[in-house]
């Protein structure tokens, strides 16, 4: 199954949701009524046979299921409504609402600091931006999860626990458990299904409302407390049927997160190991936060604890997981403390950690460093495959990366104003009069201050190589969400100055500052991500056409070779859409269209966009390789699409 396939079946898994969501309503709405029935009868029935009338019970009474349905939709609808609102901001409002403290870039702990380079490794590995990191520093137990929306609000937290017991390779395989969830598209279904399960525990609360409710006078028999009561235990009835909505949609997601995790890291003895380690420890997995119940889907391992005959576990049992992963296990759990874990894995400065020189098996010495990391070319067929789907040469690659960055630009890049210059100094041009020009904008736009500072770290940034940018970028995400939000409107101003200061917008530097202003736009206006709108090609077909009419003169000089690269990507499209893609003359494909035409491209449904970066990647090929500049491009229109696709590596070569 290919990352598409995954998206597609996270569409169907929310649709599923709808389903049990309306069955669950359903049901509820029925439990009220049939409560409400019994309890009203029973009072006109205590009346009427004062006066020696016979009562008949009626089952089918209109009027009273009007208001039981209505009444029991308004509070679940608007107590999910609410919850999702709440949620709107993305993974850290859940991170916050367990208990969580965001764990800054500039963090100096060993702990914090070992996790943090192993988030920030995993997401270059990756290809998307650093997600922010949070610490639950309240929880023994060890565990983790992950939360968003999208790669652009996503936010991976960890038990104190785990960062304390667990060793690096340990801990590798529960991010790498994590990623997974990030990049099969589970984060949204676990948010939505959170305000789910909100709305149902509403009826609870409205019946401890209902019944404290006292009556006017003492002849008076007010039915309200006995409604409350039965709205009591709906509710309970209603939290487990959530329960077992959560453990229907979250349990095989695990087995499918533990063997990507495994794939990833090529390491099954570090996810193992934390397993067990959960199965030997007093407190295992267990979450103490006082809203644990509501995201118990999301997190690593069970965090409610085993239930009666496990129907309602959201998690399959710890052994079923090791032996998936561990045929050999025998099943037994040594026992695990923390005192004895701290004593066995003394904390570690991560200026200690060796760095990675040759990161890959076979590379000749002497091609270490940035410039060494990335073949001069790639072979075209490899964009689609690595879609979605990094390997552990891709993790190797991060490693290295991350530890051949200047440390001048890491320390930049780890606070607001610092990672901002970072992102001037990308967009600066290498001409020395566009560039004199682009300073002035900068300094018209911020301040002489950030002039010198962008000058600073302007050489390091120029020694980083074309394949290093794009990680460099989503290394400074982090940073940049620190900024104030007037820090922010001055920062994107400053950009858009920069990319359009020489009169010639670069599509690169176009599609940087795209990558840079889509992730930050979510955290800082809680701009929501469009919903999918196109589930055909055909409607798409103009913005098709505009999107590979620019790649196609990009990459071309000769009209002859310009009209044959776009026939390559156009070729499968316009047989897909039933439309003949037409080139596009230059005037008609700059980057305000192109602009628009992502931004269309980017609400359609995966397999859609698997076809339109398969056309790319052949009009970008279309001369036989891929060049440096090109792949990263590649990789920059992915990222807007939704689809991260992993650096591409030397194992990747024709």
């Amino acid at each position: 199954m290919d990352f598409f396939e995954r998206q597609d079946q996270a569409r169907r898994n929310t649709k599923l949701l709808v389903v049990y969501f309306v069955l669950g309503v359903a049901t509820l709405i029925v439990a009220v009524y049939a409560a409400a029935l019994g309890i009203f009868t029973g009072l006109s029935s205590h009346h009427r046979t004062g006066y020696g009338e016979e009562v008949q019970l009626v089952l089918w009474n209109p009027q009273l299921f009007l208001v039981a349905a209505v009444g029991t939709l308004a509070v679940i609808v608007l107590g999910s409504g609410f919850k999702t609102l709440e949620l709107a901001q993305g993974g850290s409002t859940v991170a916050t609402m367990l208990g969580g403290r965001l764990v800054a870039p500039t963090t100096t702990d060993p702990d914090e600091r070992k996790l943090r380079n192993v988030v920030e490794e995993m997401a270059i590995a990756a290809g998307v931006p650093v997600p922010q990191v949070y610490l639950l520093p309240g929880e023994q137990g060890i565990n983790a999860f992950a939360a968003g929306h999208s790669t652009s609000d996503a936010v991976v937290a960890v038990t104190a626990g785990a960062v304390r017991m667990l060793t690096r390779d340990e801990l590798q395989g529960v991010i790498g458990h994590e990623f997974s969830h990030i990049l099969n598209g589970d984060m949204r279904l676990n948010l939505r299904l959170m305000g789910i399960i909100f709305g149902i525990l509403c009826l609870t609360v409205i019946g401890r409302v209902l019944l404290y409710t006292r009556s006017r006078s003492d002849k008076d028999k007010n039915p309200l407390p006995l409604l409350g009561l039965a709205l009591i235990v709906i509710g309970w009835i209603g939290m487990a049927f959530g329960r077992l909505i959560q453990a229907a949609v979250s349990r095989q997601r695990e087995f499918l997160a533990d063997a990507s995790s495994v794939q990833f890291t090529r390491n099954p003895a570090g996810l193992a190991g934390a397993l067990k380690k959960i199965g030997g420890l007093d407190l295992g997995s267990k979450l103490q936060a006082a809203h644990a119940e509501e995201a118990s889907h999301m997190f690593f391992g069970n965090g409610m604890g085993e239930s009666f005959f496990h129907l309602m576990d959201t998690h399959p049992p710890l052994a079923e997981r090791i032996r998936a992963i561990d045929p050999a296990f025998d099943g037994s759990f040594p026992p695990v403390s923390i005192a004895a874990e701290e004593r066995a894995a003394p904390r570690v400065a991560p200026a200690q950690r060796s760095p990675l020189p040759f990161p890959f098996p076979g590379m000749p010495r002497g091609q270490g460093g940035l410039a060494g990391l990335a073949p001069p070319i790639i072979a075209a067929q490899t964009v689609m495959a690595s879609t979605g789907n990094p390997t552990p040469a891709h993790l190797r690659y991060a490693e290295g990366l991350r530890v051949s960055i200047p440390a001048s630009l890491q320390t930049a890049a780890q606070e607001g104003l610092g990672a901002s210059t970072v992102i001037y100094a990308l967009l600066l041009s290498d001409d020395e009069t566009v560039r004199r020009k682009q300073l002035e904008e900068l300094a018209s736009a911020t301040s002489p201050a950030v002039c010198q500072e962008t000058l600073r770290v302007l050489p390091d940034v120029q020694a980083v190589a074309t394949h290093a940018k794009l990680p460099l970028v989503d290394l400074a995400l982090p940073g940049l969400r620190q900024l104030s939000p007037a820090q922010f409107q001055q920062f994107r101003a400053a950009v858009q100055k920069l990319v359009e200061s020489d009169g010639e917008i670069d599509l690169f530097e176009y599609v940087i500052q795209k990558v840079v202003l889509r992730h930050l736009e979510p955290y800082f206006t809680q701009a929501r991500k469009p919903a999918t709108q196109y589930y055909a090609l055909k409607p798409l077909a103009p913005d098709c056409a505009i999107l590979l009419s620019a790649l196609a003169h990009l990459g071309q000089d000769e009209p002859g070779k310009i009209q044959f690269a776009f026939q390559q990507g156009a070729q499968s499209l316009s047989y897909a859409a039933r439309v003949e893609l037409q080139l596009l003359p230059e005037t008609e494909c700059e980057l305000a269209q192109v602009d628009e035409a992502l931004n269309r491209l980017c609400q359609a449904v995966p397999q859609i966009k698997k076809n339109v970066l398969n056309a790319c990647a052949q009009t970008v090929a279309a001369d036989g390789v891929i060049q440096e500049m090109e792949a990263e491009l590649l990789r920059a229109i992915a990222d807007t699409l939704d689809c991260p696709i992993p650096p591409f590596i030397p194992s990747q070569r024709e």
